[in-house]
């Protein structure tokens, strides 16, 4: 009865009071009460106005960090060559389709991606930025000049189909040229170009202000700085600008300097104003050994000033992307079986060969500790991200839906040389001085770079939230990591207090950053202590099962660097052979008929605490974790299977997807490395 009278007072309590309140109050007239005038037409229809003021709902910031996974090198129509491709996306269909939403490949059909990003930079090519759409649009009044005459309509609707590549390719091989001739011999007024660049700037800025949602969804101001050595060895950079409340009003390019310790120098000028920002080589597998020379541009000794200017502007790398990946080569890294992923071996936009050393991170972080072994400071510790290189809006890191990145010009499987090409087409193209087509086992192929790119990749960090500050300062300390494509998560932490517990630890992740230190740090020694690291990889539920977890080290020692590669976690709970260090195989094969693939052959996450067999205390060292999946389908061999035709037998026909952490970097006291 207690009970019942509570929940009378409780329940009831108000109701009565109001009934009562309403039988004493008859004779009130509440007629006039503009509460009770809803059938009365002498008072207003709304007493307030209701605005569009809104509250914001951000996610709380989580102290052990999230992954976000994002792109940081995407084109758009402001790109000269991203235009000669005909793409007319702008950066906001860019941000639209990042955050879910389809766009339109050049080519017509629907660009959409399996799940939204969770950050996401526009990097149009500062050289010549905005300037053949503006030589297109004969409206404005660079299009009324001679060199603009040819790219005149060049992606109105009626001029996009397959026939059109040929005219559009010969008329940008002519116009690039022809505006900077035209330039140099004031023909055409500096100012001019300077203002077309300027307003597309503006427009990217304003785009990525205008998606920008703190706590779900962060843009970056950012551009590409597109420059070369003189022998086309590749040197491109993509420069992230922290915030945008304050930015330079031109990007700095080529036109300004060919030598990218110029950028720097300009980067630095900007810090000193408060405008802070990185740079992320890009395609060092393409630089023809030029990205990570031991000389600076003028041929000199790298010493202390140029690794402290290099490391303040560049703590980032860019280790894979559609362009092949940059880890490294089976020439440079004859011990590891996985060396031979994706690998592109041309100077960018070119068929000559690149020089492998030189080129590639795994390479460049040897040759900072060898740097370190002759007393000078390392310029080479930076962390590694993944990012697409679409010049489309859109990536296309997927292999069962690869639609490459260069618009018109590989947007079908016989463009992008997977599948032969009709009778009719290699006959036609036959008939031409400079052929595109070659022959593979008495099959007709388009000769294309586009069969050695790959469905690449994404850039993630470990971070509180969603925010740019807090994107932008996982990038500082280079807490990120980069995948091939699938969201693989990966942490890595090292420290001399971490221990097998965490395995079974809730709580690990927390102990790990109270004991240790994480990826894209400094690991100190401490006397002759062995120091163990925490690597923990979780599967992509969209892709394939993880096959195996794994640590590439690296170490200096005499004046020589040297490698190794350990299996530290295998499927099933499998020890690694203590012979070799590898994982049993797991059985896992692909059905090339449909390219399927078993569920059952792995675990959805692998992790170890590992320690290094072969440590040496006075020895400098570089610790990174790399996880792959199971073997899947490379995109050639969906292209054939959608195709109905044979895989062509020159390419892979599978491959193993993977994930790379940042390294960890031993440090050794200067006394255990004078005693050495």
């Amino acid at each position: 009865m207690k009970n019942r009278t509570s929940r009378l007072s409780l329940a009831g309590l108000l109701a009565l009071t109001m009934a009562l309140i309403a039988c004493e109050r008859t004779d009130v007239d509440t007629s006039s009460s503009p509460l009770t005038a809803s059938n009365r037409t002498d008072v207003p229809e709304r007493i307030l106005e209701m605005g569009a003021e809104t509250i914001e709902v951000r996610p709380q910031p989580n102290p052990d960090r999230n992954a976000y996974f994002g792109d940081l090198h995407v084109h758009t129509t402001y790109s000269f060559d991203a235009f000669a491709f005909g793409t007319t996306a702008t950066p906001r269909d860019a941000y639209r389709y990042a955050k879910g939403e389809a766009i339109e490949h050049p080519a017509g059909f629907e660009q959409r991606l399996r799940e939204p990003l969770d950050f996401y930079a526009v990097t149009d090519h500062a050289l010549f930025l905005g300037i053949a759409a503006a030589a297109a649009d004969t409206s404005t009044e660079f299009s009324q000049l001679d060199v603009a005459e040819p790219l005149h309509d060049l992606n109105a609707p009626d001029n996009k189909g397959i026939l059109s590549l040929l005219p559009r390719l010969s008329a940008f091989q002519s116009f690039i040229p022809s505006v900077l001739g035209s330039i140099l011999d004031g023909s055409i007024d500096p100012d001019m170009t300077t203002e077309i660049t300027k307003s597309a700037w503006r427009d990217i800025v304003d785009a990525a202000e205008q998606h920008n949602e703190p706590g779900h969804f962060t843009t970056f101001a950012a551009y590409e700085y597109t420059s070369s050595s003189d022998d086309r060895g590749n040197l491109h950079r993509n420069v992230v600008f922290r915030n945008s409340s304050r930015l330079p009003a031109v990007p700095f390019s080529r036109f300004h300097s060919q030598n990218p310790e110029g950028l720097w120098d300009w980067m630095d000028e900007l810090r000193e104003q408060g405008i802070d920002s990185l740079a992320i080589p890009h395609n060092s597998n393409g630089s023809n050994g030029q990205m990570f020379k031991l000389v600076d541009w003028a041929g000199n000794p790298l010493d202390d000033t140029y690794a402290e200017q290099r490391l303040r502007n560049e703590p980032l790398v860019e280790i894979t992307q559609v362009k092949g990946t940059s880890e490294t080569h089976p020439s440079l890294s004859d011990t590891d079986e996985w060396a031979d992923f994706e690998i592109m071996p041309f100077r960018v936009a070119t068929n000559l060969p690149s020089e492998p050393a030189g080129s590639y991170t795994r390479d460049a972080l040897r040759r900072g500790l060898a740097l370190e072994e002759h007393g000078v400071t390392n310029p080479y510790k930076f962390g590694v991200i993944g990012s697409s290189d679409t010049h489309t809006g859109a990536i296309s890191d997927d292999e069962s839906d690869f639609h490459s990145k260069l618009g018109l010009l590989d947007s079908t499987a016989e463009l992008r040389g997977s599948v032969p090409l009709p009778t009719w087409q290699s006959y036609l193209l036959s008939w031409l001085d400079n052929p595109l087509t070659t022959e593979v086992e008495d099959k007709t192929y388009m000769l294309t770079p586009t069969t050695t790119f790959g469905a690449s990749g994404l850039a993630a960090v470990w971070a509180e939230e969603n925010t740019r500050d807090a994107i932008y300062e996982a990038f500082r300390r280079k807490e990120v990591f980069a995948t091939s494509g699938p969201r693989i998560r990966i942490r890595f932490f090292g420290g001399f207090d971490l221990d097998k517990s965490l395995l079974d630890d809730p709580n690990a992740v927390s102990k790990a950053y109270q004991e240790g230190v994480s990826m894209g740090s400094d690991l100190t020694a401490r006397g002759n202590r062995t120091p163990r690291f925490f690597a923990w990889a979780m599967r992509d539920p969209l892709s394939a099962p993880i096959q195996r977890l794994q640590i590439i080290k690296g170490w200096a020692t005499k004046g020589e660097t040297h490698e190794l590669v350990y299996d530290v976690a295998c499927p099933g709970g499998v020890a690694p052979d203590p012979a070799n260090q590898r994982c049993p195989d797991n059985g896992a094969r692909v059905d090339l008929s449909d390219c399927s693939f078993p569920e059952d052959t792995n675990n959805s996450e692998l992790m170890a605490v590992w320690s290094d067999p072969d440590f040496d205390p006075n020895q400098r060292a570089f610790y990174y974790a790399r996880v792959l999946e199971n073997p899947t389908c490379r995109w050639s061999t969906w292209d054939a299977l959608r195709s109905g035709v044979p895989t062509r037998p020159d390419l892979a026909e599978t491959i193993q997807e993977r994930a790379w952490s940042s390294p960890i970097w031993y440090v050794p006291t200067t006394e255990a490395v004078a005693r050495r």
